[in-house]
């Protein structure tokens, strides 16, 4: 199947390029193989605010009781009983960092290389995995996108060191060009796919990867604590070709950007900030009531694909 997103012209002009922006090779990397690492991409006040917020946001979490947390707090079985593993929704959870994250250059400007200024923020977590949690992560495609008109991406920063031999993620280069069976790739390669990549992370890296690219984390015993922020987007125009929101949707994903923009520039004054260059068709109205747009809630999500019976209606 051909990559329509790989032969696109550059989205971001030459004259409004930032150090931020991805340059044209780093664009095709991505487009040829799925993902791309950006080495220390985080500045190092804003990665410890991150830190400290995602210790109190898995404390919050661990305040829930399995059987009655809402959709902002995921739990899965382990022999152990139920463990909290991911953390939904983080712009509502009394932590600035996860906005002022949303609105920094180094965030917002990958966002415009790869989607176009009119890019959406789809979704906002924090996946992790507690001390001694070595659980697997099994090989799947985040979502598969109905057409291939447009890029959607997940920026995945590491809060914790990630190693080789040590659980850390897997990718299979060149697997999002069309939905995997997933089932039978497991079956015949198992963890030793002859393509896959082990990639070592360290505090503060990026991992941008297609949501359609195969990944995923073997089972290891004795595994320390590792937390990642995922935050996904995807342009505006993808999201009215293929769904599964609307435009109204989109509006109110979109003040979300606005919030985290005035985020961090009252954090980091001093540093450079980012030029929203979004279409004025596009461009939110604010709603005067910060609490009710921290929190856009999805309803539905484009399918992944698993290896699981249940794979259809799983985001």
């Amino acid at each position: 199947m051909p990559q329509p997103e790989a032969a696109r012209e550059t989205l971001v002009n030459v004259a409004e390029r930032t150090p931020y922006h991805l340059t044209d090779a780093q664009i095709r990397c991505f487009d040829t193989n799925g993902y791309l690492v950006l080495r220390d991409w985080v500045p190092a006040e804003l990665l410890a605010r991150l830190q400290a917020a995602g210790q109190a946001w898995i404390a919050d979490g661990l305040r829930h009781a399995p059987a009655t947390a809402s959709d902002d707090y995921n739990f899965a079985q382990r022999p152990g009983g139920p463990a909290l593993f991911r953390v939904n929704y983080l712009h509502n959870k009394g932590q600035a960092a996860s906005l002022e994250l949303l609105g920094a250059p180094q965030l917002l400007a990958v966002a415009e290389s790869l989607c176009g200024p009119n890019f959406v923020p789809t979704y906002e977590s924090l996946v992790f995995k507690q001390a001694g949690d070595g659980e697997q992560i099994p090989w799947h495609q985040d979502a598969v996108q109905p057409t291939r008109n447009y890029r959607i991406f997940n920026f995945d920063l590491y809060l914790d060191p990630s190693l080789r031999g040590a659980g850390a993620l897997r990718v299979i280069p060149g697997t999002q060009t069309m939905r995997q069976d997933i089932c039978a790739l497991a079956d015949v390669y198992g963890w030793d796919h002859p393509d896959a990549i082990e990639v070592e992370m360290q505090p503060g890296d990026v991992l941008l990867h297609n949501v359609m690219v195969v990944h995923g984390s073997p089972q290891v015993a004795g595994k320390q604590l590792r937390r990642t922020i995922y935050y996904e987007f995807r342009p505006a125009e993808e999201i009215l070709e293929d769904g599964p929101w609307d435009a109204g949707w989109i509006e109110r994903r979109m003040r979300l950007v606005a919030l985290g923009l005035a985020a961090h520039r009252s954090a980091y004054p001093e540093r450079e900030q980012y030029t929203w260059r979004v279409s004025d068709s596009f461009r939110p109205a604010p709603l005067g009531s910060e609490a009710a747009e921290l929190k856009v809630a999805h309803g539905v999500h484009m399918s992944g694909a698993y290896c699981s019976a249940g794979d259809a209606g799983r985001a």
